[in-house]
């Protein structure tokens, strides 16, 4: 079958283009190449995928880009949306282009799938962001770190929306026209509410993609920065077991069709930060810096997806603990220390004095 992948230069969009192009598809991949380690993740998709793995540099945003795409290839039979603008810092810094990235380019194309394919199937990268800030949740501090107070499975899809940040609100109406896309024009639509999926040829920052940001920052002797007490909690989900879901719900398509889905690790696989760095301690075998700042606006001292629906309705859970899969991000890191570091702004001496005190 032909497989659209929106953000196949990306991160989660990269391991989607290759898993299918692994199962012997042919994958169209649509990126504007704005963001770090695209053209690493490119070259690795070219050469796994060769003949049938076709590029096409254009930009979500652009109604006409993804017209044009979508017309050449009206026999696309699954479309990944990935692409968007992907930090909460980024979308208060500019909300404008976090709105056209993430709402009005999701609608680009979606109707681009309504009016070209109709009978594809069209998933849906969302955000646990969707959720807000939950402060009417009980939270208390358990062992070093938070836990929630009444729902220890952590939030499911009942749980009222709550928009914050406009990456919030970008990402929530999104979702919610994907939703209804489904409803008004019967498109096969599934939305998924991720949490914190890291992984191989993740080039994270400091304000997206924590986890490979620390490993990353404890490999290559970059300072690391603890906003708050360290002991915020969130779960976290290994970039396969991800994909995994995506192809459960592709072929459980008569169940998901319309339905939303929180794609997380879920409690069992839940970390706090400082968790995270004693875990790379232990790994790397030495002790790695870190220095104290105030909490950022709007952290969450404890975010944990309840996947039970994914579960129950399409037989997904996840595969990978923590204790498995941040061995491989350390080795991939690893490998590719010099590539990484020559996308990493230059280090701030003061700075990196500052973290080793």
């Amino acid at each position: 079958m032909k497989v659209i992948v929106t953000g196949a230069a990306g991160f989660i969009g990269g391991h989607a283009a290759e898993r299918f192009l692994n199962r012997g598809h042919v994958v169209i991949g649509i990126d504007n190449l704005s963001r770090p380690g695209n053209f690493a993740n490119l070259q690795h998709l070219s050469s796994a995928g060769r003949e049938r793995f076709l590029f096409l540099h254009a930009d979500i945003r652009y109604a006409s880009d993804i017209e044009r795409i979508f017309a050449d290839h009206p026999d696309v039979a699954v479309v990944i949306h990935e692409a968007g603008q992907v930090a909460v810092t980024t979308s208060v810094a500019n909300p404008r282009m976090d709105f056209e990235s993430n709402a009005l380019g999701t609608l680009n194309v979606l109707e681009a799938a309504r009016q070209k394919a109709p009978k594809s199937i069209f998933v849906f990268a969302s955000t646990n962001k969707v959720y807000g800030g939950l402060e009417h949740l009980g939270v208390r501090e358990s062992f070093g770190r938070y836990e929630y107070a009444d729902t220890p499975e952590g939030i499911s899809e009942s749980e009222p929306l709550d928009f914050h940040s406009p990456y919030g609100c970008s990402k929530g109406a999104a979702e919610q026209y994907v939703r209804d896309y489904h409803r008004i024009y019967g498109l096969k639509t599934v939305v998924l509410r991720q949490s914190c999926i890291y992984g191989t040829r993740q080039y994270g920052m400091e304000d997206q993609g924590w986890v490979a940001w620390f490993t990353i920052a404890a490999l290559l002797g970059r300072p690391i920065t603890l906003y708050g007490d360290g002991k915020q909690v969130r779960d976290v989900l290994w970039v396969g077991d991800l994909i995994d879901l995506y192809e459960c719900a592709i072929e459980r398509i008569d169940v998901a069709a319309g339905r939303i889905y929180n794609a997380g690790g879920g409690a069992s696989n839940s970390l706090s930060l400082v968790e995270l760095l004693s875990m790379l301690e232990r790994a790397i075998g030495r002790s790695i810096p870190r220095r104290v700042s105030a909490w950022r606006p709007g952290d969450q001292r404890i975010f944990v997806a309840n996947s039970a629906k994914a579960k129950r309705e399409l037989g997904w859970e996840p595969g990978t603990t923590p204790a498995l899969g941040l061995p491989k991000l350390i080795e991939w890191t690893r490998a590719n220390a010099a590539g990484i570091e020559s996308l990493l702004p230059p280090v701030d001496v003061n700075d990196l004095a500052t973290a080793l005190r």
